[in-house]
Parts: C-alpha cells; sequence; structure tokens
C-alpha cells in the first residue's frame, strides 16, 4: 500500500513542476495582419470514447464555458448466427447489446464530469467521475472509469472498426475477465493524465508527442468495493513520432484480487501496440499478455495459477460516398487462456463492412472463421449485424 503511494507522490512531484513551466511561458509577438488568424484547434481526446467517427469533426473553441449539462448516448442493437463446420445453423439470436445514456459537462474552468450508465444491464452504472485539467501536461480524475489499459479498449464501441472488441481485450482487459473480476473494462479509482513536448507542424496541427496516464484502482471492477489491502496500479504511456496518426502504445496492469477463502490471486498484465489512424486508413496491432492466479498447491483448480496471451492485427479504409462512408475491414484475433496447454488457443478471422449512412447512425455486418485448436474441436463460423445510434 505504502509503495502505491510513493508512486503517485512521484507522479505528482514530476507533473506538477512541467504545468508550472507550460503556464509560465513567454508572450509570443503578434502575428501578421495578413497571416492566417484562427488555427485549427486541437480536440482533447475522451479516454472513455477513444477516437472520433468517421463523419465527426472537433468542435471550435467557444472561448466561453457552457455550465449546462450535455445529455448524449447510443443504442445498440444485435443480430448473431453461429453455425456449424458444415454451415448448419446452431444458434441465432436478436438482442440488445447496449443502451448508454450519459450526462456530462463542466463545473468551473478546468473541472469537468461525467455519469454514464448502461440500461441493458438492469440498469449499471458505468461512468461517474470528476476530472480537473490543471494544463495540458497534468489532469487528474477520480471516480468510476476505464483503466488505462491497452490500444483498443479506450475507443468507442460504436466506433470499433468490427461489432466488438477483441477475445484478447475482452479477455485480459476487465471486460469478461479471466480472473473472473471485473467488468465493462471499468474501475473506482484515481488518476492522473496529461500530453507532453506538444509540438505544431507546418498545417497548424497541434499535439503532444507523449501521452501518459497513471492511475490506482480497487482492482474488483465497477461499482464494488475493494476486498484486500491492496491496490492495483495500472499505466499506459503513448507516443506519437512526429505524427499525430502514428501512435505506439505500451501499457501495464499490476494487481492483486482475492477470491474464495480470502485467497489473494495475482492479476499481472502487459500490452503492446501500434496504430496508425489518418481518418481514413485505419491500422492497428496488439500484443496482450496476463497472469492470472495463485501458484498454490491446495487452493481450488479454478483459482489456478496460468499464463494467458492474445493478440490482433486489423485493417481498414473508408471510402467516401457523398456525406456516406464505408469501410471494407480485416481483421485476425488469437487468444490462449493457458499458454501450458500445447495447441490451446482460438483464432478468428474476420472479415467486415462497417457503414456510416448517417453522421449519427452506424451498421456493421462481420463473418468470422473461428478455428479452436483445442483437442479435436471443430471450426465454426460466426455471423453478426450491428446497428448503432448514437445521439
Amino acid at each position: 500500500m505504502k509503495q502505491n503511494f510513493r508512486i503517485v507522490i512521484g507522479m505528482l512531484a514530476l507533473a506538477i513542476p512541467l504545468c508550472i513551466n507550460a503556464q509560465v511561458q513567454p508572450v509570443k509577438p503578434e502575428r501578421n495582419e495578413n497571416a492566417q488568424s484562427v488555427r485549427p484547434v486541437k480536440a482533447e481526446k475522451n479516454e472513455h470514447e477513444g477516437q472520433m467517427s468517421p463523419m465527426e469533426k472537433p468542435e471550435k473553441s467557444k472561448g466561453e464555458i457552457n455550465r449546462m449539462p450535455k445529455i448524449s448516448g447510443f443504442v445498440q442493437g444485435l443480430y448473431q448466427a453461429n453455425l456449424s463446420e458444415e454451415g448448419e445453423l446452431t444458434s441465432n439470436t436478436l438482442r440488445m447489446r447496449r443502451v448508454r445514456l450519459s450526462v456530462d459537462g463542466t463545473l468551473f474552468k478546468g473541472l469537468t464530469y461525467k455519469i454514464q450508465g448502461d440500461f441493458v444491464r438492469s440498469p449499471m452504472l458505468v461512468d461517474a467521475y470528476l476530472k480537473y485539467k490543471v494544463c495540458n501536461e497534468f489532469a487528474i480524475q477520480v471516480g468510476q472509469f476505464k483503466t488505462p489499459f491497452s490500444l483498443e479498449s479506450p475507443i468507442n464501441p460504436v466506433n470499433l472498426e468490427i461489432f466488438d472488441y477483441g477475445e484478447g481485450i475482452q479477455k485480459l482487459v476487465g471486460y469478461s475477465d479471466v480472473c473472473g473480476v471485473g467488468a465493462i473494462g471499468r474501475d473506482i479509482g484515481l488518476m492522473a493524465s496529461g500530453s507532453l513536448f506538444e509540438i505544431e507542424k507546418q498545417n497548424g496541427q497541434r499535439f503532444g508527442i507523449v501521452d501518459y496516464s497513471l492511475g490506482v484502482f480497487n482492482g474488483n471492477g465497477p461499482t464494488t468495493t475493494d476486498n484486500n489491502n491492496r491496490k492495483d496500479i495500472v499505466g499506459r504511456l503513448e507516443v506519437h513520432p512526429g505524427l499525430k496518426a502514428l501512435t505506439l502504445s505500451g501499457s501495464f496492469y499490476y494487481g492483486k484480487y482475492t477470491k474464495d477463502d480470502n485467497v489473494n490471486c495475482t492479476r499481472n498484465r502487459w500490452a503492446a501496440g501500434a496504430q496508425y489512424n489518418d481518418g481514413n486508413l485505419v491500422i492497428r496491432g496488439e500484443y496482450i499478455s496476463g497472469t492470472t492466479g495463485v501458484a498454490h498447491t491446495v487452493i481450488p483448480e479454478d483459482l489456478g495459477y496460468f499464463n494467458s496471451n492474445g493478440y490482433y492485427g486489423v485493417i481498414g479504409y473508408n471510402f467516401q460516398a457523398g456525406e456516406q462512408k464505408i469501410m471494407p475491414v480485416l481483421r485476425y484475433d488469437h487468444f490462449t487462456k493457458d499458454a501450458s496447454i500445447a495447441k490451446g488457443g482460438t483464432n478468428w478471422y474476420t472479415v467486415g463492412i462497417n457503414y456510416w449512412p448517417l453522421k449519427s447512425v452506424n451498421f456493421k455486418l462481420d463473418y468470422s472463421l473461428v478455428q479452436q485448436v483445442i483437442g479435436d474441436k471443430t471450426n465454426s463460423h460466426r455471423v453478426v449485424g450491428i446497428l448503432s445510434y448514437k445521439f
């Protein structure tokens, strides 16, 4: 516990001087009247909404603070059909995948808030946090929100290239985690974040070379109190080497969780990935590895102790058709729950279409060949269509 607080104190000691230095800068001389007077404004990245949809553009700065709360959200309806290796229909269903409603706004300059609920989960609190941005280099956030782990998890599910996150993300980033603890990638905690070494390109585009996030969390998932005396440390570092569209990412998760008979189990993960996204061409790949459980011979087998790994690669390109956009997508996913089992993983080969007929409407149709390499299990097929509407 003391080690966790030392990390946070050290992080604050490093970031606060950067903020002071950023706020006290010499005044630049005024530009020539003939020069361009309005520069593009950098859109602040939302950790929980991720990249903007292909149809969206950053809003211009108003100069005045609007304290009225903003209500937004999205609805996703899904159809899924599962087929055998011979193509026979084994199951199919229609269901609501997500129904989210958000309220966010600004209390005063630098202090923002967000509350988001999901009404498919009876209902369930998704996000509830306050964020105070001191400067571009440092902001502090407290409440319930996504943990800063992995490159894909921060992306809003509406803006994903296929219908949902990959299996490695699902199983090792706290959605349907192999440890059985947590859900929807969120937790309760405190996080510092910021953007360092900001530069301006010749086209007026401004961005930070380094983005960081570092937080302390309960480790038990959303709306759940901690049940041990340890806190989980989670962090992500993203580097944009001279090009905003290019991201090199590394992240880690170091924590403990408690299950049956107060047994403290390990939950350690790391991830490394890269992405190129210029608004049209999207290429992303990531590798995730994790150690889960406890190395002890007398505990129940389901607590176990095993190493897991997953990786994926996705590529897509947006084609403009009037005001509409359509993106053909190819994706490969692999996940192995227990790497000690020979040929114990599963592969997903997916081809899909991501279509935006309107700014607020998205339709995805995906076909996947699911190749299970565990024992004598056969291959199968999956077809998924998902319709999303956001407001």
